[in-house]
């Protein structure tokens, strides 16, 4: 619990003059160091203060009420004097305990919704997340979903990839090794080719320093059938249509 918290309720006690003894020594310590307790507190006093003044008192008797209002206005208009708290009714002054606990109460609330709000953000975060691994699990270890290792085309296979793709799902997951690195701001892009059609974008990357690269579940339509899978050299940015030369290519094994 933080310091804020410990000394809540007792600020709005104070702020009523109803916190005596120790309780109130340690406050005033604690508002000695805390100016946002400080400022919580003035605001109390706020509240409780316009709280006061707006009560009615009784009404004067009806037979006296035109006498009344006679002499006051032979009289010059006095200066509204406000009435302290401690000077009102014990009915009234339980009134504005209630009203200040109220208000005090609703800040309180107001930051535990928001608290809420963020542990429910985090649940859903944390949810999506868990469904993802679960989908890259089920891919790598399906005994249906299609192979395929790219090579290079015009130097010695020493650079691999590997594409294992689903089409019933559109999952696909890309593994490459003894990748180049790829040019000043440009990428490598990898390519479904259908069985009909032009070939698809498949996911950016650049290898990172080992050559090693990964590309895991981009967009791509459900039920598409590949005849194959190719690399090329793009801008960062990424190319709708490949740009030649095709640097890796694969078909399924």
């Amino acid at each position: 619990m933080n310091g804020h918290e410990q000394f809540a309720d007792d600020l709005a006690l104070h702020a009523l003059g109803a916190l005596q003894g120790e309780e109130r020594q340690a406050l005033e310590k604690h508002l000695a160091e805390c100016a946002a307790c400080r400022r919580e507190l003035e605001s109390l006093r706020g509240d409780t203060a316009l709280l006061a003044i707006s009560t009615s008192g009784p009404h004067p008797p009806a037979r006296s009420r035109q006498r009344q209002l006679q002499a006051v206005a032979r009289e010059p208009r006095p200066v509204e004097a406000r009435i302290p708290w401690w000077r009102l009714p014990v009915p009234v002054f339980a009134l504005v305990t209630l009203l200040a606990g109220l208000a005090f109460t609703g800040r309180r609330t107001i930051r535990l919704e928001k608290r809420i709000a963020e542990l429910e953000s985090q649940s859903l975060q944390q949810q999506s997340e868990l469904q993802r691994a679960r989908e890259i699990v089920s891919t790598l270890t399906a005994t249906d979903a299609m192979t395929a290792t790219l090579v290079a085309v015009k130097t010695p296979p020493q650079p691999q990839g590997k594409v294992m793709y689903m089409k019933d799902r559109a999952s696909l997951i890309f593994l490459a090794s003894n990748l180049p690195a790829a040019p000043l701001q440009k990428a490598y892009e990898l390519w479904l080719i259908p069985m009909k059609g032009a070939p698809m974008p498949a996911g950016m990357f650049k290898p990172d320093a080992r050559g090693s690269a990964m590309v895991i579940n981009p967009p791509l339509p459900a039920g598409t059938e590949a005849k194959a899978f190719a690399i090329t050299i793009e801008a960062e940015a990424g190319s709708a249509t490949p740009t030649m030369p095709i640097v890796m290519m694969g078909a399924g094994e």
